[in-house]
């Protein structure tokens, strides 16, 4: 296996997290909405915010990786 074989395994493999964790990210704003709407606990939704920003920090790793910063 060659170089960029790998590298093209490992890009193929953080898309396809970065896919997975996009649409948790997209569930769970959809839950935390509907929590708010019915009432619900507020602790519960807060536990729920953290756990979206985490998810969302984790997209902003793997896109760090995909697209590495070019310093001009």
């Amino acid at each position: 296996m060659q170089t960029t074989d790998i590298a093209d395994q490992e890009q193929a493999e953080i898309r396809l997290e970065f896919a997975k964790l996009k649409q948790d990210h997209a569930d769970f704003d959809a839950a935390i909405n509907a929590m708010m709407a019915t009432g619900c606990d507020p602790l519960q939704i807060q536990r729920m915010k953290k756990k979206k920003l985490a998810l969302k920090d984790r997209l902003r790793q793997l896109e760090s990786r995909v697209i590495p910063d070019i310093i001009a």
